[in-house]
């Protein structure tokens, strides 16, 4: 009876003692998780690299006082073509870390969230450029602001709540969206943002994950570098929590 199972994916792990970790997990049924690895660090461990980052398993864990114990691990995908590139390996780590720090209390839509991972994991282990990438990660962005209600507006002024038509607007992370010429004579916005920039941000957030539009095919790296940088510090700043891997990468664009 105090025998469970879900299928989650690794997210972050440390030691406990000479023989044993502690895997976090992304859970589909119960959100951030953690559970006890034991015997993992010794060569004949029966749950090997299931446990590995970036693995998603079918797991079977004991329900304990104080953490789980996982008794079985079944690997459902490991993303095997992800560790093959250093790009790859980088997004799947920062959309990852993303998660650790979206995901206390999100049970309520813990479903949502983990489908929204694996697709995005899955993805990225897929794709054959970096550009592909890129997009994978700048829809798991909005995507995942649109579950935890930080939505980005990208239709109406923050200001005047017209819907912004012109072919230039500005873009206020601090505000949470796009601020129209006008309003922005009072508000002195620096960023400013084409509305192709706005038209590819807001196809990104509505289509289906999985569905390839126009825009995701005529996209350029550089626009969609553009619009990474522009979410990371939009996440930055609407959750005051920074993500490791964000320096690795801007090291990896120099």
């Amino acid at each position: 009876m105090n025998n469970y199972v879900t299928e989650a994916i690794n997210l972050k792990s440390y030691n406990l003692n000479d023989a044993d970790k502690i895997i976090v997990m992304y859970s589909k049924d119960n959100g951030l998780i953690k559970g006890v690895a034991k015997g993992i660090k010794k060569p004949k461990s029966k749950l090997g690299a299931r446990m590995d980052l970036l693995v998603a398993n079918s797991l079977q864990l004991l329900k304990g006082r104080s953490m789980d114990t996982i008794v079985q691990a079944q690997t459902v995908n490991n993303f095997k073509k992800t560790r093959e590139d250093i790009d790859k390996l980088m997004y799947s780590s920062y959309v990852s870390e993303l998660v650790v720090n979206f995901g206390e209390g999100t049970e309520a839509i813990s479903k949502d969230i983990y489908d929204l991972l694996y697709k995005a994991l899955n993805r990225i282990s897929l794709v054959e450029t970096k550009k592909d990438a890129l997009i994978a990660v700048i829809k798991f962005q909005l995507k995942l602001l649109l579950f935890m209600g930080f939505c980005v507006e990208l239709d109406t002024c923050l200001c005047c709540r017209e819907r912004v038509l012109d072919e230039e607007m500005f873009f206020s992370s601090q505000m949470g969206g796009i601020v129209c010429i006008e309003c922005n004579e009072h508000l002195g916005v620096k960023l400013k943002m084409h509305h192709k920039i706005r038209d590819f941000l807001e196809a990104m957030l509505q289509f289906d994950f999985d569905y390839e539009s126009d825009y995701d095919r005529k996209a350029t790296e550089k626009v969609c570098q553009v619009c990474f940088n522009l979410l990371d510090e939009y996440i930055k700043i609407h959750t005051n929590r920074k993500t490791k891997t964000t320096k690795v990468l801007q090291e990896l664009t120099v």
